[in-house]
């Protein structure tokens, strides 16, 4: 069967899988559409949170970077496993004993302010907008290559389906979906990675094959770094950023993960705190099996490419090759006329390549934007893990299945990043502050018109991103840091932090991150382009910015809060009681 005769039957199977779970687990209260009840065992809860957590930027885009980055790809790898250590040991506990599942809820009662429950709200609603932008591209991207249709018109696609079961079933169908995306997306990322180690080392374990020698006996990462060297790349193993750098996004990787508040409603969904632990051990395990397998892609992914495409004739190309330049993720420029791929060190094109109607001679698609570069191939760093199968001539079957796990990995975060945007409005904003006493029924309806108006902006927001998913991702990292991850751990270690120093904060934060990502990285659309790299300040790219803007976060509100009065003698009493651990494992209630 052809691949895509696969896919829609892979992909159907998997979608009824899906609607069926959502229909079944539909949220019929308040307490089952944001916590699914509070009754999901360890280890649905494990497998759910892992899904979650391994979105579009961790199936399709991280070992997409890391095999164009080499090296300073691993900041990925290290930021966001060690975040989410530092999220299940440090935060999640005394989040759980606190009894307040939401960060905008923890925030506003700590800080005994509704004033600094608006902040987080707002701080929520922009991370999230943030890092579901980043999820939709990642389902647009998916969808085009499984229908063949522009990457736009798969982005909406991917709304219509997202909307559908978030909408029904709130937490509780989130998470049970989730168990079954998270079985098919990590089958999907480690069979093609067992094949292709299996091709190129005869090792069927990926983690060791990347290591191992090739069939002409040279180690597969001595042949990628002389490919690398010999058409003017950097060595593959070597790094280029600064130290300085790396440990910036690593850090604002670690505590924005730790601050995201899709995550931390993990740990509510399960009947205590005991069991919160559990299952956080079981994701870290379900999460460590793609995160390790990762990086082995990258390497195996980024050697196919180079030998299958470099200084070949564009009309003996294979067909996958095509297929994504359909889909604008891929483009060639002929530019010496010779009908052959050059693909060296430079940029082929002014930013994304900005195709025209016309046809060239070869039939490829021809582009607006072309440069003076030699190299004349673009390629979208977000389709190496989805072509990797069709590079290295796998089983049509495998391929489908890829297709099928990107969509998995992508629609579980986005569905419950969401529901986190849900959350914040009808619970966080009109429950606790606008309408207090509004009705069950009436926060269920509020929460689902929330989704949807949240989902068309998402939608805007996959089409018009400002990076790659990986690197949209790590910028809603980078706010969390900014906003969230000071108010608190220092509201659950600093009995002294009130109301007045962590506002400042929040506001102080997230501001001085707005305005650097939007000045060295997105720009403001119509009006003025990014700055270029060369004024980045104390040389941190944007990715790691987030680091400065928490230690600044930090420093203006312990400073605030010791020039302004003393929380209330019971809210000092209550952080207190909240770092006692006995008791912790009867903390039941939502």
């Amino acid at each position: 069967m052809s691949v895509q005769t696969w896919t829609w039957i892979l992909v159907g199977v998997s979608f009824t899988l899906y609607f069926g779970i959502a229909f079944w687990a539909r949220a019929g209260s308040t307490k089952e559409f944001y916590v699914a009840g509070g009754g999901v065992s360890p280890l649905a809860n494990g497998m759910a949170t892992a899904a979650d957590w391994m979105s579009a930027a961790s199936f399709i885009s991280m070992a997409g970077i890391i095999s164009f980055a080499g090296y300073d790809g691993s900041v990925y790898l290290m930021g966001w496993t060690g975040g989410y250590v530092l999220l299940a040991l440090l935060l999640a506990p005394y989040l759980r004993k606190f009894g307040k599942f939401t960060v905008p809820d923890f925030i506003g009662d700590r800080y005994y302010s509704n004033t600094a429950r608006t902040v987080a709200v707002i701080c929520a609603l922009i991370v999230s907008f943030t890092y579901v932008a980043g999820q939709m591209r990642g389902v647009g991207i998916v969808f085009s290559q499984f229908l063949q249709v522009d990457i736009n018109l798969g982005v909406i696609i991917g709304m219509g389906v997202v909307l559908g079961f978030a909408l029904l079933g709130g937490m509780k169908g989130i998470t049970y979906t989730q168990v079954a995306q998270y079985c098919v997306l990590i089958f999907a990322f480690m069979v093609p990675a067992i094949f292709i180690s299996f091709q190129m080392t005869g090792n069927p374990i990926p983690q060791i094959g990347m290591g191992s020698k090739t069939h002409d006996g040279v180690f597969l990462l001595d042949k990628l770094d002389t490919l690398h060297t010999q058409l003017g790349f950097k060595e593959y193993t070597s790094g280029t950023k600064s130290t300085w750098d790396v440990f910036a996004i690593t850090l604002a990787l670690m505590v924005g993960t730790a601050g995201l508040p899709h995550v931390i409603v993990r740990f509510f969904t399960v009947p205590k705190v005991k069991d919160a632990r559990k299952s956080a051990g079981l994701a870290l395990l379900f999460i460590a099996i793609l995160y390790t397998t990762a990086p082995a892609i990258a390497v195996f992914s980024r050697t196919n490419l180079i030998e299958t495409v470099s200084n070949k004739e564009y009309a003996s190309i294979p067909e996958w090759f095509k297929n994504w330049e359909n889909t604008g993720l891929i483009a060639w420029d002929d530019k010496n006329g010779d009908g052959k791929i050059q693909y060296i060190e430079g940029a082929s094109t002014n930013g994304k390549p900005a195709y025209i109607k016309e046809r060239g001679v070869h039939g490829e698609r021809l582009i607006s934007n072309g440069n003076d570069n030699a190299n004349e191939l673009y390629v979208d760093r977000d389709i190496m893990v989805l072509a990797n199968p069709e590079i290295a001539n796998l089983p049509n079957w495998v391929i489908a299945l890829v297709a099928a796990g990107g969509l998995a990995a992508a629609l579980s975060t986005a569905a419950g990043l969401l529901l986190v945007i849900s959350t914040s409005i009808s619970h966080d904003l009109i429950k606790k502050q606008i309408k207090p006493n509004i009705s069950e029924k009436g926060e269920l309806l509020a929460a689902r018109i929330s989704i949807f108006i949240a989902i068309l902006i998402a939608g805007i927001f996959g089409i018009y991103p400002p990076g790659f998913v990986a690197a949209v991702v790590a910028l809603a990292f980078g706010l969390a840091a900014a906003s969230f991850f000071p108010a608190i751990i220092l509201g659950i270690f600093d009995k002294r932090m009130n109301k007045e120093g962590a506002i400042s904060g929040m506001i102080v934060g997230v501001t001085i991150m707005l305005f650097y990502m939007i000045r060295y990285k997105t720009g403001l659309i119509g009006i003025m382009d990014a700055r270029p790299a060369s004024e980045w300040w104390f040389g941190t790219s944007p990715e790691g910015f987030g680091t400065v803007a928490m230690v600044l976060n930090v420093i203006v509100s312990v400073v605030v809060s010791r020039l302004t009065p003393a929380p209330p003698s019971h809210v000092q009493e209550i952080v207190e009681s909240i770092r006692i651990p006995s008791g912790a494992s009867e903390a039941s209630s939502h």
